[in-house]
């Protein structure tokens, strides 16, 4: 795969992979908490760094059909959450192109 070149986020609370610490995104950057992933709470996020996405596939979530791409996290390889690609029902489009980040898949990282 080569050589990984990670981000560093700035600020005093950064969002990060809880089994490596590699940073994703700060606090300010959460759109929304209001959402469940498969190990309980999660948050809505339209930009998340130092990931990479896995396969495209359809799930059947609690709020209808959408096509979906798991995320890991780019230093160690761990699935952080899921980017939403197509969302089939209409009020469920502002989700698309958006990220969903794991709660406890995260650690808060000291700021810089």
């Amino acid at each position: 795969m080569g050589i990984v070149y990670k981000k560093y986020l700035h600020g005093e609370k950064i969002l990060g992979c809880n089994a490596c610490k590699t940073h994703f995104a700060t606090h300010d950057h959460i759109i929304s908490r209001q959402f469940h992933g498969q190990y309980g709470k999660a948050y809505l996020f339209s930009n998340v760094i130092n990931v990479y996405t896995g396969e495209a596939e359809d799930r059947s979530m609690r709020t209808g059909l959408h096509t979906v791409q798991d995320i890991h996290c780019a230093e160690c390889a761990t699935v952080v959450g899921w980017k939403y690609l197509v969302a089939y029902e209409q009020a469920e489009q502002y989700k698309e192109g958006r990220f969903i980040l794991e709660r406890t898949l995260l650690h808060y990282v000291s700021g810089a």
